[in-house]
């Protein structure tokens, strides 16, 4: 009988473990299999390789050719065919299963917009990222030396011209919209290769070359840009909107979040009318600093919309001047990293690699400020946190207006979301993930939510000390993210015209004119991407929210953000269930016997 027991629990010990090993065997093929995709890939695409921080192919720029660009489309055809017959997925771990979902998931998206999208023919700014980005990432994120990266920057620069003629064919029905912005951003690029790229540049033994390169760009530039402002604008159309087939089926695919346009249409009208209440609660507490003496508005609606645009209004003229948003910017992240440390808020990046800095002018025109992570593939590169003072040829109302949008109060909110803890903290927890398709394939739902969150969350943890002008700061930033998601469907699926869209964002979100019409012209250019805000957002504090509840006086919010980012930037659908096994795990490490430690 002894004999029967130690076979049968020999057996018993033995399975799990050839199961075990069966599974890594399996991942170990889906990372092989996923590292020889990427490679076509970048062969394919020299600058997705750049933007990913992979150096080999940084001197040249992409065949974008009709023919190279099919070549694009039957890569991802047979990798997504050949994908189930070279991997098994039952045997794979469930982090394995997870990976294998998102490389199939993002194959079945881009073949989606190979098919439904024609961006060559309609968006000028693809051709814009060749003639500015190719060149800008090098010199400001890899990390490479810099004569080889200014060598390579030089050896791109003699493509341009292969890249202005390939525009010139394809851009036949340009969204008109879209068209606008690449005029403005190629004037700005004018500018950077005939000067602001020396100051990128430095001292170098390669100068005379680099003014050389340059100024060959600069010249095709400005014939780029009188083709841009010519037969480009005669033939320009508004064919930007999308219509409700397809953003519905664009919005699945890109949130990949379990939740319809439709009904996140209609989860946003409900948090838009609970956001105005909470907006005139805090209104109601600011009015008498700024309006002494004077009665407040009635408790009705058209009264409850004038006393919280009034507040709103004069909060905002508390904001600095435009050469001193960077200097204000820094100072902002100063202050967030101390209260994250002294609150335990989350681990901060230690080395900080993240550089405050003025955006370049042919970057502006959309918002203040952006976050150009350190590239995944090259993580020890360079995170840059760029503001933008109003661009240079806006008239003085209009400056004005974008000041006052982005004052003192609304400056370290919107640092907290593109930095401390948000896009920058974020990002570069996800660059240290030890899967590659999670750090190259990002879920934009996870990024711009979790930057929503941390807004909130915050303030909530006490940043600001319960200054008022910072929560109905906060709150109005909010309105525009729910806002967002409201537009993007509207004007892309129910006709919503400008003048529409510019009263709903003036009267009912409280934007300003200038920052309203910049809304609007992204929304015209980024189908379903504003929405990745509030469903990332509402995913995000839906799940603490119901974390905290489970765990009551267990919960500890470090270790639950430490949760939350200790798997990259996943679809959110994967989150509740690797946020409740990191937290088990957790657990265990801290206490042997199982039990969650006392507090």
């Amino acid at each position: 009988m002894m004999r029967i027991h130690f076979l049968l629990l020999t057996g018993f010990v033995l399975l799990p473990i050839q199961r075990i090993g069966a599974q890594a065997a399996e991942d170990a093929k889906l990372q092989r299999f996923i590292k020889n995709y990427l490679e076509q890939h970048f062969r394919q695409q020299p600058l997705a390789a750049t933007a990913l921080g992979d150096h080999r192919f940084d001197s040249r720029l992409d065949d974008i050719s009709p023919a190279a660009r099919e070549q694009w489309l039957k890569l991802a055809q047979f990798t997504l065919r050949d994908l189930p017959s070279q991997v098994d997925y039952k045997r794979l771990t469930r982090d394995g299963q997870i990976d294998f979902e998102i490389l199939q998931h993002d194959l079945k998206r881009e073949l989606w917009v190979f098919n439904n999208t024609r961006p060559f023919d309609e968006d000028a700014r693809s051709y814009g990222r060749y003639l500015s980005d190719s060149v800008y990432l090098l010199l400001t994120e890899s990390t490479q030396p810099k004569e080889t990266n200014i060598a390579n920057a030089i050896m791109r620069m003699a493509e341009f011209p292969r890249i202005i003629a390939e525009a010139k064919r394809s851009l036949k029905n340009p969204a008109k919209p879209i068209l606008e912005t690449a005029i403005r951003q190629n004037s700005g690029a004018i500018g950077f290769y005939e000067k602001d790229i020396f100051n990128y540049a430095g001292e170098t033994p390669q100068l005379a070359k680099l003014k050389a390169a340059t100024a060959k760009a600069a010249v095709a530039l400005k014939e780029y840009q009188q083709f841009l402002e010519g037969p480009a604008r005669k033939r320009a159309k508004e064919n930007w909107r999308l219509g409700r087939a397809k953003f519905d089926q664009k919005f699945e695919l890109e949130m990949d979040a379990g939740v319809s346009a439709e009904e996140n249409l209609a989860i946003a009208k409900v948090e838009f009318a609970r956001v105005h209440n909470e907006l005139y609660v805090v209104a109601r507490q600011l009015w008498p600093n700024y309006f002494p003496g004077k009665l407040f508005p009635p408790d009705d609606s058209p009264g409850r919309r004038e006393a919280i645009l009034k507040v709103v209004e004069s909060v905002s003229q508390e904001h600095g001047e435009a050469t001193n948003l960077v200097r204000d910017a820094r100072a902002t992240v100063d202050s967030l990293k101390t209260f994250i440390r002294q609150h335990h808020y989350l681990r901060l990046p230690d080395p900080d690699h993240c550089a405050v800095l003025e955006m370049p002018e042919f970057r502006r025109g959309n918002s203040l400020a952006y976050l150009e992570n350190a590239p995944p593939l090259d993580p020890k590169a360079q995170s840059i946190y760029a503001v933008s003072p109003p661009p240079a040829d806006w008239a003085p109302k209009q400056a004005r207006s974008f000041l006052e949008e982005y004052n003192s109060h609304m400056l370290k909110i919107l640092t907290i979301h593109e930095a401390y803890p948000g896009h920058y903290v974020q990002l570069e927890h996800a660059n240290r993930q030890s899967s590659l398709v999670r750090r190259v394939l990002q879920s934009g739902p996870f990024v711009e939510g979790w930057a929503v969150y941390g807004e909130v969350t915050m303030l909530n943890e006490g940043f600001g000390e319960g200054d008022l002008r910072l929560r109905l700061m906060q709150l109005k930033f909010y309105l525009r993210t729910v806002a967002n998601s409201i537009l993007d469907y509207q004007m892309h699926c129910s006709g919503m015209t400008d003048a529409d869209a510019m009263r709903f964002l003036t009267e009912d979100a409280f934007q300003s004119e200038g920052e309203a019409r910049l809304k609007i012209i992204r929304a015209k250019q980024s189908s379903v991407q504003l929405s990745t805000y509030f469903v990332g957002g509402t995913a995000h504090y839906r799940l603490h929210q119901a974390i905290e509840r489970q765990l009551g006086n267990n919960f500890d919010l470090g270790r639950y953000h430490e949760a939350v980012l200790a798997n990259g930037s996943i679809p959110l659908k994967y989150l509740p269930e690797l946020v409740r096994r990191q937290l088990s795990a957790d657990v265990k490490k801290l206490q042997p016997s199982g039990k969650p430690p006392s507090h």
